[in-house]
């Protein structure tokens, strides 16, 4: 054995001696005591106290199931799925759930659909594997949820409610971070029904963030704040595709610049959500809506630099693996979505409908009781 090697080794033996004397001095109940008196003191504390101040994702997660009963799916859903005979495959602790042994083909009843939307808002996004749907199949199952949206700014499919989404080797996928849909329209869609129809064999999956557990784990100070603030969004990154003469007449049919808040009210579950689209909101332009005033450049800078930040903590996330004929339906109101990028060379083919939704709003006094916090005024 060479000289430095049994320094090294004497080192380690040196530095272990030291730190199991520590041990015994700083931990002299060992952990079992440790422990108990740590889960002694904690129990006294709210659940707001109990995690770190470096940990508010846990925190957010925490809330967010604490708000769902702390159960994935409420048992009045759980009875349902029963009767149905379908079964539940969650994905994570509180979005994201694949319902299996239903084929969407199926000309499928109202109290089908209902079960569907249900699971939808408890869940925030559901999937479906092995449905192959055509054109047409897909339009009418998303009419089941309400009228849809076209999307002017992408080639459509032979039916013109259909956006297509086709990557390959010349065209790597770019939809590669975390968004929550059209939020330059004045009335952003409820939602989107996603069907692969090309599936890469390694990677392509979608992962979805829950903006409610995203919206409580914020900072304290910046949860208060963003209460009173909106931003300006406009669909300023498709214009560079086309024509300049072409500019005036899509700002004409197509509102350009419109306003949302960064807080948003789910209209169905009363859930605060944080509402934010990096690529659409200009980034200068957060204003206080109780006085219209734009806040200075380096405080609307600072406030969209922070949120840019929450939707991608992996508490918040679930990740949907597609196969070809997979399908994801995620509510836009609850969740943001970042698609992979890490196929190429290989395809993917991916078409959706969005279904219309309402103007975001934030009113914190809809909020569940137990989902309330001090930040109502």
């Amino acid at each position: 054995m060479s000289v430095s090697s049994k320094a090294a080794i004497e080192k380690t033996e040196d530095y272990n001696r030291n730190a199991l004397d520590l041990l015994s001095k700083l931990y002299p109940g060992g952990r079992v005591s440790e422990v108990a008196e740590a889960d002694k003191i904690n129990a006294k504390l709210p659940l707001e106290k109990r995690f770190k101040p470096y940990s508010l994702s846990g925190l957010g997660i925490a809330l967010e199931y604490q708000q769902m009963d702390m159960r994935p799916v409420s048992a009045d859903l759980e009875d349902k799925a029963d009767r149905f005979g379908y079964e539940f495959e969650h994905l994570a602790v509180t979005l994201g759930s694949v319902i299996h042994n239903i084929d969407l083909k199926d000309d499928l009843t109202d109290d089908e659909i209902s079960f569907i939307r249900q699971t939808l808002l408890e869940r925030k996004v559901i999937f479906f594997h092995n449905q192959g749907l055509s054109e047409d199949q897909q339009v009418q199952f998303g009419k089941r949820f309400g009228t849809l949206d076209a999307f002017p700014f992408g080639p459509p499919g032979q039916n013109p409610y259909l956006f297509y989404i086709h990557h390959n080797e010349n065209r790597p996928g770019s939809e590669n971070n975390w968004h929550t849909d059209v939020t330059w329209m004045e009335n952003p869609s409820l939602g989107s029904i996603a069907q692969v129809d090309v599936a890469p064999p390694i990677g392509g999956s979608t992962l979805f963030s829950d903006s409610h557990a995203a919206y409580l784990g914020l900072p304290a100070d910046l949860k208060a704040r963003l209460q009173h603030i909106h931003g300006i969004n406009d669909y300023r990154v498709f214009m560079q595709k086309y024509p300049r003469e072409l500019h005036s007449e899509i700002k004409q049919k197509v509102p350009f610049g419109v306003s949302h808040p960064l807080l948003r009210t789910h209209p169905e579950t009363g859930k605060t959500a944080l509402y934010i689209h990096l690529g659409f909101i200009r980034q200068d332009s957060l204003f206080d809506v109780r006085t219209g005033e734009t806040l200075p450049p380096d405080e609307c800078k600072d406030i969209i630099r922070q949120l840019s930040l929450q939707h991608g903590r992996e508490e918040y996330v679930c990740r949907f693996k597609y196969e070809a004929g997979s399908i994801a339906f995620w509510d836009n109101r609850a969740v943001q979505h970042y698609a992979a990028s890490d196929y190429w060379p290989h395809e993917r083919v991916l078409r959706r409908v969005t279904i219309s939704g309402d103007r975001p709003y934030y009113d914190p006094s809809q909020a569940p009781s137990c989902y309330q916090d001090s930040f109502t005024n």
